[in-house]
């Protein structure tokens, strides 16, 4: 397998996000005004960059979050593995209380190796690790692209960082992310390394 430099992003930011309201692979949200300014300042940075071709997920808050480059003429594949995890029930609801206890219970559950414990209703990592892996192997084998944007989800980014790293999915919470970071990664051949780690510099400029 060649070399490939992997410019890795979370959408930018939705009212949802605003809300603290439950987002996952169910909820097929906007961005807001300032989703659309970190967009923005992403392509103004980085639209230089030499990307052979845009991957997202079908939610259309990552479309929305590569407009620039899309317009530009880009190549671009939606591919649904990368959606985010399925949050199940929870899905579409304000974060409450109760509801934050029990999400949190869930990421100790996670952080203690029982990755293969499912959300109510919804998806365990281990459940995403198999939907994600044919769109990681497609991307990877695609001899002719050294260089590629990929905007996906929060906790999906987690996810993938421990299968292209070969961390233990108990270690995905080490992998912080913001609305419209950037993780930058390089791969050999034969190995990953981040170059970039939760990166906003370009939202800097943002009042």
């Amino acid at each position: 397998m060649t070399s490939k430099k992997i410019y890795l992003i979370r959408h930018g930011q939705t009212d949802y996000n605003l809300q603290n309201i439950v987002q996952g692979s169910g909820v097929d949200t906007d961005l807001n005004d300032r989703g659309r300014e970190q967009a923005q300042a992403f392509f103004d940075r980085y639209k230089d960059v030499p990307f052979q071709k845009v991957y997202t997920s079908a939610l259309k808050r990552t479309h929305q979050s590569v407009k620039g480059f899309l317009e530009m003429g880009l190549p671009h594949v939606q591919l649904p593995g990368l959606n985010e995890i399925s949050w199940g029930t929870k899905e579409g609801y304000k974060v409450t209380p109760s509801e934050d206890e029990y999400y949190h219970y869930m990421l100790k559950q996670w952080q203690l190796g029982n990755t293969a414990l499912k959300i109510e209703g919804g998806e365990s990592p281990e459940d995403v690790v198999k939907r994600m892996q044919p769109a990681v192997d497609h991307f990877m084998s695609q001899t002719d692209e050294q260089t590629i944007l990929i905007c996906m989800h929060g906790r999906a980014i987690r996810i993938l960082m421990c299968m292209l790293l070969n961390y233990p999915l108990k270690s995905m919470d080490m992998f912080e992310h913001e609305n419209l970071c950037l993780y930058l990664l390089n791969y050999t051949g034969s190995m990953f390394s981040v170059e970039r780690y939760n990166d906003r510099d370009h939202l800097l400029s943002l009042s």
